[in-house]
């Protein structure tokens, strides 16, 4: 029995599948065209709850935590590592939100741009029917962004963008950058309570012991389940760079058509080529080298 990947792809083998005197032209570029940013509720109420929970946490640790601390480098040092963290964390999920995931061109099943590809005898095209897009190997449509991403491997309302070929690389800093803070805020809950239970409590923050103590076990839910869901997400996302198979790929268990590399290289093509602290930066953009695995370009 075939797979619904494998029958998806058999009628899009059929004779008259791309009708491509169906679609229309795309339509020309203009300057409005050049951010990416998707127009969804959901994902855009998301986004601002991640900020505002960063911005919550950097409130706690700074005004609560580290501020009325006695200890100037301990404060200074924990200061300058948190605050730097949160900052590629929240840059990291901006990038990942604004960039364009590898969006395929809408509407350009046209048989004129087919004619251009100067495809080889028996070679298969595939068509998404509902973008009327060219789709070349592994791209799969999101019906969120309403076009077809290359390398797709999910949607994800917290950056409310696709995860694709594009922003992978940024989305797995995200991650990463948030679990180490989360990591690190309940490291500095926990030192908190720890000398405060010893002193006054009133010493221990500008805020009333019972508001204090409340801040800090509202933090300490946050770190704890973002931490674990983060860094849960980052070992997924690590896995799926190193095997070189999407998410969506690996739910579908579609057939394996691209060649094969290494699990540093594969690497390499998300983060950049070569091997840099660049890997950590979500202001540099990664050189993805060689690393072309589609049939066609489009």
């Amino acid at each position: 029995m075939k797979s619904p990947a494998h029958r998806n792809r058999d009628i899009e083998r059929q004779p008259g599948y791309l009708k491509p005197e169906h679609c229309a032209p795309p339509p020309p570029r203009s300057s409005s065209d050049t951010m990416w940013f998707i127009r969804d509720g959901c994902g855009i109420t998301c986004g601002i709850i991640t900020w505002l929970l960063v911005f919550y946490a950097e409130f706690v640790v700074v005004f609560v935590m580290l501020l009325p601390a006695k200890n100037v480098v301990y404060s200074l040092f924990n200061g300058v590592l948190f605050n730097g963290l949160a900052f590629l964390a929240l840059a990291s999920h901006a990038k990942a939100m604004c960039t364009d995931p590898g969006a395929v061109p809408k509407g350009n099943a046209t048989k004129e741009f087919i004619e251009s590809l100067q495809l080889k005898p028996g070679q298969v095209v595939y068509k998404c029917p509902k973008c009327c897009s060219i789709k070349p190997d592994r791209a799969h449509h999101c019906s969120v962004c309403k076009r077809c991403i290359k390398k797709m491997d999910h949607h994800c309302p917290w950056v409310n963008n696709c995860v694709g070929e594009n922003n992978q690389k940024y989305f797995v800093l995200f991650t990463m950058y948030i679990a180490l803070i989360s990591f690190h805020a309940l490291i500095l809950v926990a030192f908190h309570f720890f000398f405060c239970f010893e002193e006054d409590w009133s010493k221990c923050s500008g805020f009333s012991p019972p508001a204090t103590v409340i801040l800090l076990i509202l933090l300490s839910f946050e770190g704890l389940l973002f931490l674990i869901f983060t860094a849960v997400m980052f070992g997924t996302q690590v896995h799926s760079i190193c095997t070189d198979e999407t998410g969506i790929e690996q739910l579908k268990k579609e057939e394996r058509r691209w060649a094969k590399r290494s699990k540093w290289m594969n690497m390499k093509v998300v983060f950049g080529h070569p091997f840099s602290v660049a890997w950590l930066s979500p202001f540099a953009t990664p050189d993805h080298g060689k690393a072309d695995v589609y049939q066609y370009i489009v």
